[in-house]
């Protein structure tokens, strides 16, 4: 398992409890993982440690968490190693990489998504700026960590993101605004293209209650979506994913993997606000709290293209909320170096930790805890996530208490920030 987060900490919590797993390490890990599997160090963004490392391991599956270690080649070094590995090669991953390029992609396959234009000129903004808003929907085209999105009903605002970026050297798409609830639909995609989707789930972006303040990585979420259609994952596989999958191997960069679509349910049907190549963070930790179907083997029958001989997914019937507890500063420069404590019980997924010498764990990251509350329905679930939050002490640190809330009221048409 590559990575630090608590998307990392639900999976190796998830592949530990697959009857099929012997063994488990956790590269670089953190204070979380630590209980779970064995710690090795690396730099993830270093394609040739990644496959030295899982070669002197003598590891049967390399699971990649992040996107970064995705768009650097790191997958691609792995099976040139000779081992398996669950991860999109660089060239597929550039879905995620690139806004781009996913935009071209999207258009090519006929996939419904926002109107773009691409700026890399200082000189041009101000003019596509005028062909766009309000709302302004201004992003880095590169990868920024979920961090890099403004949407703002002020021209000024959104002027001043993108000569930020711009004069960073980053090019920036504007889109425009897609009305209408945000989903996240996590599809495996194995070697024979075989599509096969996950529970949908809803991520809530902004940091602060009633989506105030500016984006984040993420600040919790919950699954499933109790008012959206059960056709949903169906409808959404044969109009968007199948076709970008098809897109991607006519370009000769078959994409194997994990797919994540995040998608804008419009009053003209779901349109896609954006690609990632891996599991989101958080929707991670609640989509994996509720599959009852081993993680390891599904992930391997990924791999080795055999998802259409796989049964179909268990689930469990009920819903989970996962409550995100971040550091003072988050999500701008983080306090770091804080104790914890009450953070060693059931459904606290660590982040952003470290355990120190003297055995404290502390935090170091802006996103620090990931707290997962399961129920019989939403309510129940959200309500066993904030107990558990309650049960934590991180010094100076923040927290949405309206996660999942909207859904428990049906309110699906005014939550879940872009």
């Amino acid at each position: 398992m590559i990575g630090a987060g608590a998307r990392e900490h639900a999976l190796a919590l998830a592949l530990s409890h697959d009857p099929a797993v012997t063994a488990l390490a956790c590269a670089p890990g953190n204070a979380g993982t630590a209980a779970l599997a064995e710690q090795l160090g690396v730099d993830v963004t270093d394609p040739a440690a990644l496959a030295k490392l899982a070669t002197a391991w003598s590891a049967d599956l390399v699971v990649i968490g992040p996107e970064l270690p995705l768009v650097a080649g790191g997958a691609d070094a792995v099976r040139a190693a000779g081992i398996a590995c669950f991860g999109p090669s660089a060239g597929a991953a550039r879905i995620e990489g690139s806004k781009a390029f996913a935009k071209d992609v999207m258009t090519a396959a006929g996939v419904p998504t926002a109107r773009s234009e691409l700026v890399d000129n200082p000189g041009r903004l101000d003019v596509a700026l005028n062909h766009f808003g309000p709302p302004w929907v201004v992003k880095d085209d590169r990868l920024a960590a979920g961090k890099g999105v403004v949407v703002t009903e002020d021209l000024e605002v959104a002027r001043v993101h993108a000569l930020t970026l711009l004069d960073g050297g980053h090019p920036v798409l504007l889109e425009s605004y897609l009305d209408g609830p945000e989903v996240s639909l996590f599809c495996l995609v194995d070697a024979n293209a075989t599509v096969v989707p996950l529970l949908p789930a809803q991520d809530f972006k902004r940091v602060g209650d009633g989506d105030a303040g500016p984006n984040t990585g993420g600040m919790g979420a919950y699954a499933p979506l109790p008012w959206a259609p059960e056709s949903l994952a169906g409808d959404v596989v044969h109009r968007i994913v199948a076709p970008v999958v098809a897109e991607l191997a006519r370009r000769g960069v078959p994409f194997t993997g994990l797919l994540y679509a995040g998608l804008g349910l419009t009053t003209a049907g779901p349109q896609v606000i954006e690609f990632n190549c891996r599991f989101g963070d958080p929707e991670t930790q609640v989509v994996l709290a509720l599959l009852r179907t081993p993680l390891a083997g599904l992930l391997m029958a990924t791999v080795i293209g055999a998802l259409a001989q796989q049964p179909p997914l268990q689930w469990d019937p009920g819903a989970a909320v996962v409550v995100v507890m971040a550091a003072e500063g988050y999500p701008g420069t983080p306090r770091t170096g804080d104790v914890i404590t009450g953070a060693d019980g059931p459904g606290v997924l660590h982040a952003g930790t470290r355990r120190r010498d003297d055995g404290a764990v502390v935090s170091a990251g802006g996103r620090v805890l990931a707290v997962v509350g399961t129920g019989a329905d939403l309510a129940g679930a959200r309500e066993h996530a904030y107990q558990r939050v309650q049960r934590v002490h991180l010094p100076g640190g923040h927290y949405r208490s309206d996660i999942g809330l909207p859904a428990t009221r049906r309110d699906n048409g005014r939550f879940g920030a872009r």
